[in-house]
């Protein structure tokens, strides 16, 4: 209040003429910042009447527009300076509570079209907003569209925890997985591609399927010990047969001749141990080749342990 102070000392019906020859601005900046105590003298020195309202913008050097808005805030708040809310942007359409339902939303069905959460949020929170809206709040959370990863509706979850926790009691270098793959003209197709912004992405590619392969491979600790390919789909027998002779143990057939007669010798080679030894657990899917009483008994003939596993997924 100093400046006020010292205005209103200078200002008086005695040195009126004095107060009126102080040096004037030369050059009026605009947006320029005017102090609250400027503005308060301004105030005081019209309400008494001491200058008239052109003198008055002179000596405090503002516009005649900004004294009208100091005077009407003035008036309205009884203040020359006006309160800074502290929120500054525009207020948001969805809350913290509809941002948590969305979530949920989410969480509990992650493939919502934006359309159905649109929906939701009119049903059930009464807000009616664009579906753009719903995207940016999404995308300021760090919700993005992605690929589904797709789980078994049939899983039990008891019967994985039960799977995991017998699993646990073999180690590593017991362990086989048995497992198999099929391919035909179709598999080499790509799902995904590049275009220009609202332009199909094309590609030929066969869509009928052609000749079917089938993989079979024993995956151990260090990598693959054996495998089979074979045109068709693998059947039980070819199964069965692959497994003694290519899987539990390796048959080597050498050819040799004693004067005029050959003979054909067969060397067995264990290529599995007998449990607890190395790939001693063979672990294979629930395929409906791997179901039987021949593996098990061809298991138990060389001392090992079979595990299918259960529908649990």
């Amino acid at each position: 209040m100093a400046v006020c102070d010292r205005l209103l000392d200078m200002v008086n019906k005695n040195n009126l003429a004095k107060f009126c020859t102080l040096p004037q601005p030369q050059l009026r900046m605009p947006f320029r910042f005017v102090s609250r105590d400027i503005k308060i003298a301004a105030i005081r020195l019209y309400e008494r009447e001491l200058l008239d309202l052109d003198n008055i913008l002179d000596c405090c050097g503002f516009s005649e527009r900004t004294w009208y808005r100091i005077k009407r805030l003035w008036h309205e708040t009884g203040d020359v300076v006006a309160e800074h809310k502290s929120l500054r942007c525009r207020t948001r359409n969805l809350d913290r509570e509809d941002i948590e339902y969305l979530l949920e939303l989410i969480r509990d069905n992650p493939d919502y079209f934006l359309d159905e959460l649109l929906h939701l949020l009119e049903t059930n929170r009464f807000i009616s907003v664009h579906y753009t809206t719903i995207f940016r709040e999404l995308e300021r959370l760090n919700v993005s569209r992605k690929r589904l990863t797709k789980i078994a509706i049939e899983r039990d979850e008891d019967r994985r925890a039960d799977f995991i926790a017998r699993m646990a009691r073999y180690e590593p270098e017991e362990l086989g997985f048995i497992d198999e793959m099929s391919r035909d003209s179709r598999s080499i197709g790509r799902r995904y591609g590049r275009s220009h912004k609202n332009a199909r992405a094309r590609v030929r590619q066969p869509f009928v399927r052609g000749r079917r392969t089938t993989n079979e491979a024993l995956l151990s600790l260090n990598g693959i010990t054996t495998g089979m390919v074979l045109e068709g789909s693998m059947t039980k027998e070819l199964f069965m047969e692959w497994l003694e002779h290519d899987v539990v143990r390796l048959v080597i057939i050498f050819l040799t001749s004693k004067h005029l007669f050959h003979f054909l010798i067969f060397y067995q080679l264990p290529k599995c141990s007998a449990y607890p030894g190395p790939l001693s657990v063979l672990v294979m899917d629930n395929a409906r080749i791997h179901h039987g009483n021949e593996i098990l008994a061809l298991a138990d003939r060389f001392g090992m342990w079979a595990v299918a596993m259960t529908k649990c997924h």
